[in-house]
């Protein structure tokens, strides 16, 4: 972002889902392009992008690749091409749920104008409009969550977060790390502990690079340093984004949550996840029904490529835990924040989130069938 600050972390530019390569920062600052689906599927799996709402993103304009690229002829045969594509995309990263929400947005948007009888090119531009909607719907919804979250975080506060949760996970600003930059910007003289978040240390490449970019005080530290961080030191609050809530408050996150909110909960520090309601999955009762994404031996076994541990060891590497609901302050959302119980608040906020949804959808849809 050093080559272009504004850039952001997913757009479309001139029919392509344009990305920063978050692999290869902070060394090098690199924008790819994905033309298919494919290629875009395997971005996601390989991490070029990254972060739940950055995810859902790239899902939503992947839709739009799909819709641009059908060789189909009828309208039907249309939206049966999404369907394909949808369940490329979702499978690619099975944890995130912003994926499938948003891919399903985007169905649900083509089988509505198809019903209605719109022409095949009307049917493709609505599509490519929506998933534009949905990425600035993000950066609003991301603003919001900045501003809730910023209220329950005192002047002068240490906060501690974990993972990657800013611009570069989102479309912009970013959902835990929003809740930060709020507060930097209102004057709060706040100070951030940043763990290097293992093993694709997220903390250290990507938060502690934004962070600095917006010189705002942080002292970075090995995962395995909360623990002493918080018994030792000041620590006001926890903050960390989210792939998944269920129903009941339980939140999947990158691996080390669990850790951190249990040592939190010791030390009497109160913990809140930052998420859009699209993290949330009320068809999800508890965080045991949550698949957990396992990923490849070598992002433990090596480090930029050079090995860290012994030839053939065999390695476990879930790449999210679970952090039981009890844990939890709250949970920070657009609409609010979320107390318990969870399984009552979480519904509310999610309800009223899809109802706004669902009635700028229908104006959207209106919109085209009068163009």
């Amino acid at each position: 972002m050093a080559a272009n600050k504004h850039a952001r972390s997913v757009e479309w530019v001139d029919g392509a889902v344009r990305m920063i390569d978050q692999r290869v920062l902070p060394d090098t600052f690199t924008l790819v392009d994905c033309k298919t689906v494919a290629e875009l599927c395997d971005a996601i799996k390989s991490m070029l992008v990254r972060g739940a709402p950055a995810i859902g993103a790239a899902g939503g304009f992947g839709m739009a690749l799909a819709a641009m690229q059908s060789q189909a002829t009828t309208l039907d045969g249309l939206v049966d091409d999404l369907r394909i594509a949808k369940k490329q995309l979702d499978d690619s990263r099975p944890t995130a749920v912003n994926l499938s929400w948003a891919t399903n947005r985007i169905l649900e948007l083509a089988s509505g104008l198809s019903s209605r009888g719109v022409s095949l090119e009307q049917l493709k531009h609505g599509i490519i409009e929506e998933a534009g909607a949905l990425a600035e719907d993000d950066i609003d919804i991301n603003r919001r969550i900045g501003e809730f979250g910023a209220a329950v975080v005192p002047d002068t506060a240490n906060i501690f977060h974990h993972c990657n949760t800013g611009a570069l996970a989102t479309v912009d600003i970013g959902t835990a790390l929003g809740v930060i930059f709020t507060c930097h910007k209102q004057n709060k003289n706040i100070h951030v502990w940043v763990d290097e978040t293992r093993p694709r240390l997220q903390g250290s490449r990507l938060t502690a690079w934004e962070l600095m970019r917006a010189n705002i005080p942080m002292k970075l530290i090995v995962d395995g340093a909360s623990g002493s961080v918080m018994r030792t030191r000041k620590v006001d609050v926890v903050v960390f984004g989210a792939d998944r809530v269920a129903a009941n408050g339980d939140v999947a996150n990158k691996i080390g949550t669990y850790n951190l909110a249990v040592v939190a909960k010791e030390n009497n520090v109160p913990v809140y996840a930052c998420v859009p309601t699209s993290t949330v999955d009320l068809t999800i009762a508890s965080g045991d029904d949550i698949v957990i994404e396992e990923r490849g031996a070598e992002e433990i076994t090596h480090v930029n490529g050079s090995s860290v541990a012994p030839a053939d060891v065999p390695v476990f590497n879930p790449a999210f835990d679970v952090t039981p609901y009890r844990y939890l302050t709250g949970i920070i959302t657009e609409e609010g924040i979320c107390y318990p119980p969870f399984t009552e608040s979480l519904r509310r906020a999610k309800e009223s989130a899809e109802s706004k949804i669902k009635a700028v959808h229908e104006s959207r849809m209106n919109k085209l069938l009068n163009q």
